[in-house]
């Protein structure tokens, strides 16, 4: 797939990965600064869509400030039940990943759940399923880092170093009234690509563009929004080395060890989890790379700079689901066993 990008593309969406203009007619902005037409940076960016590259142009919101419970779960599955398994988790709304990957625990999978219900409960709900040997509970302790950046452009590749400052967020407690959930559900889906894009969720809203663009501009100075942003499919890149790389680090060192792999360009996410007996890796940080190899150089050069010997990769070799959560879009879910575990 990725034949039919050219160099123009990969640097448009080097760029729409991370800042995307909040205006009136960002496309025109774009193509300013690409020194073309609005016309041909809209043209790529519905083929893009088109051929599978990007998924969607959004507002990106952080689940723990809009309230929501999340938390990484790890099973150890029967391998000859593991697709089925896998297929009855990924019916809950609140599962947003989940893959496997290559270790005793085999399935791992992201769960986010609205202000007001528990997460363990909603995990409970899946003891039904034959065949799972262990869950692990593996929720957010700290987080150093969150945000995918795939680097399109070969020769603009970052240096393995922790050279990327943490964005300052104003701490202004925030609970969602119900003008902001319409908000929220406008503005999480994926944009139309056309001249005035914001005009048809302020519309919709009853709010001028500008008044649109004060509210986004607020939610991202107190970390409600994490960014306006595109989002890619990192298989169709070429990124097909989905890298988790869990650290154990002594508790002393788990606060500095967790800041310096969050400022790696390449690390995606960083975050600080618990330990089990049969888990002792407190610090998970993700890696994006086109091979298991550059991968597996990735972490070792990251692992001289931090001097932690005790690691792991593991790597997904399967991807059964992988959406955004909904916000405020609320199911309840219940698992009745409807597809038979042949």
């Amino acid at each position: 797939m990725t034949q039919s990008m050219d160099d123009l593309d990969k640097e448009i969406l080097n760029e729409i990965q991370w800042t995307f203009p909040l205006t009136p007619m960002p496309f025109d902005d774009i193509a300013k600064k690409f020194e073309t037409t609005p016309e041909i940076i809209k043209e790529r960016l519905v083929n893009l869509k088109k051929i599978g590259v990007l998924r969607q142009l959004s507002a990106i919101f952080d689940t723990r400030r809009l309230g929501y419970k999340s938390s990484l779960v790890a099973m150890e599955i029967e391998s000859n039940k593991l697709e089925y398994v896998a297929n009855q988790i990924n019916r809950h709304p609140g599962v947003s990943h989940n893959y496997e990957r290559d270790h005793q625990f085999n399935l791992w999978f992201t769960l986010a759940v609205p202000p007001g219900s528990d997460l363990k409960s909603e995990v409970d709900k899946f003891s039904v399923l034959k065949g799972i040997k262990k869950v692990r509970m593996l929720p957010t302790i700290q987080l150093f880092k969150i945000g995918v950046k795939l680097d399109m452009v070969d020769e603009k590749k970052h240096d393995i170093a922790p050279t990327e400052a943490k964005k300052e967020i104003k701490n202004i407690k925030f609970v969602p009234t119900e003008e902001d959930k319409e908000f929220i559900r406008e503005l999480q889906k994926d944009m139309d690509i056309v001249d005035r894009p914001f005009l048809i969720p302020a519309k919709k809203l009853g709010l001028t563009e500008s008044e649109l663009f004060d509210k986004l501009k607020y939610y991202e100075e107190i970390g409600v929004m994490r960014r306006f942003a595109a989002i890619l499919r990192h298989r169709e890149v070429g990124f097909t080395a989905n890298g988790m790389i869990v650290w154990n680090v002594p508790d002393d060192k788990i606060s500095e060890v967790g800041s310096k792999l969050g400022a790696f360009p390449q690390v995606s996410h960083c975050y600080q989890r618990p330990t089990y007996p049969d888990w002792p890796y407190s610090v998970f940080s993700m890696i994006h790379c086109k091979s298991e190899s550059e991968a597996g150089e990735v972490a070792k050069t990251i692992q001289n700079q931090i001097n932690v010997d005790d690691y792991k990769i593991l790597f997904s070799t399967r991807e059964f689901k992988k959406t955004r959560v909904e916000y405020f879009v609320e199911n309840n879910f219940t698992l009745e066993e409807t597809i038979s575990a042949s």
